[in-house]
């Protein structure tokens, strides 16, 4: 029954039929109406290209007949295809000042590294400082290897990763040999005992602190706590380590042969790998909690001051310890200390995890998890649990619940920031975030 307006007519039905002017001359392979009772009427070429269900590039392309074509008196358009799905959202970059400011310093390291290389080929010699390189690699590894297990949790980005240990190799270690030439220049020879306990505690940890600073400036979204804090400074502690060792090696090479050389290596890399990184991770366990406390730059720098001069009192110590009994203070004073130091990263992670745990719960009250998600992305048990069930889905989707693992981490971090109120970029985060973890949940479980 029609609505009193005139019926629009379906795609697929034939264009109406036009009248043939008079004297037209019908044109060669086109087929004319011919109507026939309960039949549907022909149409020419012509009447198709007026007709306005032909599209207009459709109707000016010429048609070739071919004996294996199915006659049809009208092609239609194909249906339009729907917009297409609005795509997992971005996470918001961060700010451009930043990004600028870490690109500039990625240049500065550049050409310092050229130096470094000049000054290693001119006073140690090519061979001696491959193969110091090659051995330096070796607790340079070890130490990488456990900082990621600790920020496995939650894990740093990549490019602060690279320049961290990038700062503590060549700006460390570079600005370190200037302020050296530049204190020998002034004040001549000093001794050996004020140098290693006095002189290169406070140059070594003043440059590796000034490193997790600027990684504070110009990454504080990224700089959450003092774990965040002890990944950067161990991390800046490793590369000086691993720069230091280069040189180390390859002089003991130079000076003693092979013998000289794998006490060193043993005493260096072996027995002591994680020296530095633990000095230097003070300065950034006391600018992490600074930041845990959402204070300003100032007050960051005020923290991480009583950080370094931890850390350059740790320094001196280990440093002494080789001027009397060393493998005595090794196991009296290094080893407690070592230990110590492990059991505070495991608080600081279970930490983590509580916080983790209880902003994943606010979003579980409001709808977004169920509480057996927020165990399993929130503890490291339900981890282990749920990757092992990823696994066991077609296709091994082990990938997939680590970015969900990591989203829901991110997630949690960006509520925390934004009830302290120390972030304005966080409710943009949060809207992706959730998006994002939406989006891998569905995937986790397709079909």
């Amino acid at each position: 029954m029609s609505s009193g307006g005139p019926s629009q007519p379906s795609p697929y039905s034939p264009p109406p039929a036009q009248p043939q002017q008079q004297g037209q001359q019908p044109q060669y392979g086109q087929p004319q109406p011919q109507p026939q009772h309960g039949q549907p009427p022909q149409y020419s070429a012509q009447q198709y290209a007026q007709s306005n269900y032909m599209p207009p590039q459709f109707a000016q392309q010429p048609v070739y007949a071919s004996v294996l074509a199915q006659p049809t008196p009208y092609s239609p358009p194909a249906p339009a295809a729907p917009s297409p799905a609005q795509g997992l959202p971005p996470l918001p970059p961060g700010r451009r000042g930043g990004r600028i400011a870490l690109y500039s310093l990625f240049g500065f390291l550049g050409l310092l590294m050229l130096a470094l290389v000049a000054y290693f080929g001119l006073f140690l010699g090519a061979a001696a400082s491959v193969i110091g390189l090659v051995l330096a690699l070796v607790p340079l590894a070890i130490v990488f290897f456990v900082v990621r297990m600790i920020d496995r949790w939650e894990p740093e980005p990549k490019s602060l990763v690279f320049f961290a240990i990038a700062w503590g190799a060549i700006a460390a270690v570079g600005l370190t040999l200037l302020v050296d030439l530049g204190l020998t220049a002034v004040l001549g020879f000093r001794g050996e005992v004020a140098g290693a306990v006095v002189q290169a505690p406070i140059v070594e940890e003043f440059w590796k602190g000034i490193g997790v600073f600027l990684i504070f400036l110009i990454a504080r979204r990224s700089f959450d706590g003092p774990v965040d804090g002890v990944v950067y400074g161990a991390l800046v502690g490793a590369g000086f380590a691993f720069t230091e060792n280069i040189q180390y090696f390859a002089i003991s090479l130079i000076e003693g042969g092979g013998g000289q050389l794998t006490v060193t290596f043993i005493l260096r890399a072996i027995m002591s790998p994680f020296a530095h990184a633990m000095f230097t991770s003070l300065t950034g366990l006391a600018i992490g909690l600074a930041a845990r406390r959402h204070a300003s730059s100032g007050a960051a720098l005020g923290f991480g001051v009583l950080g370094m001069l931890g850390a350059m009192l740790l320094h001196g110590l280990w440093n002494g310890s080789s001027f009397v009994n060393f493998f005595l203070l090794y196991f009296v004073l290094q080893v407690p200390l070592f230990v110590g130091f492990i059991f505070g990263i495991i608080a600081l992670r279970r930490e983590e995890s509580r916080l983790t745990r209880a902003r994943l719960g606010d979003y579980a009250s409001a709808g977004w998890f169920t509480p057996e998600e927020v165990t399993m992305l929130a503890t490291p048990a339900g981890r282990k649990t749920g990757l092992a069930w990823a696994s066991q889905l077609r296709g091994d989707r082990r990938p997939l619940m680590r970015q969900f693992i990591k989203d829901a981490t991110m997630l949690a971090s960006v509520r925390q920031r934004a009830i302290t109120g120390r972030d304005p970029m966080a409710p943009a985060d949060e809207q992706a975030l959730l998006a994002r973890t939406r989006a891998a949940r569905a995937a986790l479980l397709a079909y």
